[in-house]
């Protein structure tokens, strides 16, 4: 089961990976992008593909 991990260190909050989610995986938390529904997540590898910082992977479990 794919899941995403975010570099919080790296994230500055631009949502995009929130915008490129077609399954709502994303929520800004204290201006950071913060896994909300992990469960949802499909490993389609848009925010990951999209994000311009690079901050977010795709894990499969």
């Amino acid at each position: 089961m794919p899941r995403p991990i975010i570099n919080t260190d790296e994230c500055t909050g631009c949502g995009i990976c929130i915008d490129v989610c077609p399954n709502d995986v994303f929520e800004l938390v204290d201006d950071v992008s913060t896994v909300v529904n992990e469960d949802a997540c499909e490993g389609c590898g848009a925010c990951e593909e999209e994000c311009p910082m690079e901050a977010i992977k795709i894990e499969e479990n």
